[in-house]
């Protein structure tokens, strides 16, 4: 049974007080003491709006994973797209990748090279709980050799405003808590759900193999009044790999939690960690930063910007709306049906990349947008096969442009990964920081289309109503 919508405010001032101590200086001296990287399999790039200083790798080949290994880096994401594949193929790649790091850790041990560090790996996923669970997870945990104490599923994102209460997670919209399976997210063609209750979730989402009764869950009262200390002491019973649940309504919330599982990790637990952003920079020991300014990107003097929406959610269609009531830009529909017909396909994009181009180099800013129509298959895999040949419509596009923008802007999880792999050739970037809460900004490495080329990307499900205009206008 699902919860009723509830006051966001109401609910947080009935909550126990936040734990009145900062753990971030303990956390880092655990990290430090700890000799890890955290690897980060991210399955789309938003799972980088936390971070800063951070790379991102379009590739895991075992050199490339040892080189990081060998770093001083807190942590690297791997950027995997894997929820836009269909599951087996999610599967395969997260069974690739574990595969990968295991091979890199031993093969430093192997070498006795010295001050060798221990990967520890997170499975970031989507806040509003859509994508491959348990099924990647469960790859990727055989991969890496099996004998995890549990699996932590913790998708409470703060700034993107979803919380887990009492073992529910919620969306907030304005000072409105609505339970996540009452959402546009639960709905999704291929990720639908209808559980709020984590529990529930995950013997929704397993088929009842893992009952709602066996999933463990760390409960803000744990949390807020017994501290790190507590949690660490309830994570040491988790055994078998179960899965367990961490509720929280803050970022300090999360803070304590992430000590608390650097001290049961130090006391010799192994875990699995299914997350959203929030929690990586607290387990990785990265301190804040403040968000960035456009003196921080040292953007090219002229030239337009590129802004390319693919997301179909309601909160992006209302961003863009008001995105094109701005004055200064030009915005260009692109026509969903005729990308899915053949011929028809190479004329569309053939139409928008011309006027995209035209408009770019009269340092225009130029907005591309797909149909707001949402075409779905007759199941969940033929919604994926549609939302691939979407996104390879807008790739095609992008490739086609011989302008280079004075920065981009890809809107939408699945159109911000294709767009950096496929249309600039991302192989590495570096994250630079947040431009929004939950946006993140990266600057292009040498391999891509445009050197050092600022790339914002900025997820479906994030920001308010004219979060959108707002960083256009700001990057003018």
């Amino acid at each position: 049974m699902q919860s009723p919508d509830r006051s966001l405010a109401a609910t947080l001032a009935e909550l126990p007080l936040e734990w009145p101590d900062d753990p971030l200086p303990a956390i880092r001296a655990a990290v430090r003491a700890a000799n890890e990287l955290l690897v980060v399999l991210d399955d789309d790039p938003t799972g980088t709006q936390s971070v800063h200083g951070i790379s991102v790798l379009t590739t895991w080949s075992v050199d490339a994973l040892r080189a990081e290994l060998e770093s001083e880096a807190p942590a690297v994401y791997l950027l995997t797209n894997s929820r836009s594949m269909p599951l087996a193929q999610a599967q395969a790649l997260n069974a690739e990748i574990g595969h990968n790091i295991q091979a890199a850790a031993e093969s430093r041990q192997s070498a006795g090279r010295p001050g060798s560090r221990r990967p520890v790996v997170v499975s970031r996923s989507d806040s509003t709980l859509r994508g491959h669970f348990p099924g990647e997870v469960d790859a990727l945990a055989a991969a890496l050799g099996g004998g995890f104490d549990a699996t932590l599923l913790i998708p409470a994102f703060i700034a993107g405003g979803r919380y887990t209460i009492n073992d529910i997670h919620y969306v907030a919209d304005g000072d409105l808590l609505i339970p996540a399976g009452e959402t546009d997210f639960a709905r999704d063609a291929t990720f639908g759900y209808r559980a709020s209750n984590l529990r529930e979730w995950v013997a929704e989402q397993t088929g009842g193999r893992v009952p709602a009764a066996q999933v463990a869950a760390i409960s803000l009262e744990t949390i807020r009044r017994a501290g790190p200390d507590g949690v660490a002491a309830e994570l040491a019973a988790l055994h078998s790999g179960g899965v367990c649940v961490i509720n929280a309504a803050s970022e300090r919330d999360l803070a304590v939690a992430a000590l608390g599982i650097l001290q049961a990790e130090a006391r010799g637990k192994r875990f699995l960690y299914r997350t959203a952003a929030s929690i990586v920079p607290l387990r990785a020991g990265i301190r804040p930063r403040p968000l960035l300014t456009r003196a921080d990107l040292e953007l090219p003097a002229a030239g337009g910007g590129l802004i390319v929406i693919g997301s179909y959610v309601s909160k992006t269609s209302g961003q863009l709306a008001a995105l094109l009531a701005q004055p200064g830009l030009m915005g260009i529909e692109i026509d969903v049906a005729e990308l899915l017909f053949g011929d028809h396909a190479e004329r569309e994009i053939a139409r928008v990349a011309a006027a995209a181009e035209l408009q770019l180099r009269e340092n225009q800013d130029v907005v591309l947008f797909t149909s707001r129509q949402l075409v779905t298959g007759a199941d969940a895999e033929h919604s994926l096969e549609i939302g691939r040949r979407v996104s390879s419509g807008l790739v095609s596009i992008v490739r086609s442009i011989s302008v280079r923008p004075r920065y981009l802007l890809a809107k939408g999880g699945i159109t911000s990964s294709d767009t950096a792999t496929r249309g600039l050739d991302v192989a590495r970037a570096l994250v630079l920081g947040q431009i929004l809460p939950g946006v993140p900004v990266w600057r292009l490495g040498p391999e891509s289309r445009y050197l050092g080329m600022v790339y914002i990307v900025f997820p479906g499900n994030v920001g308010g109503p004219g979060a959108l205009a707002e960083v256009v206008a700001a990057l003018r």
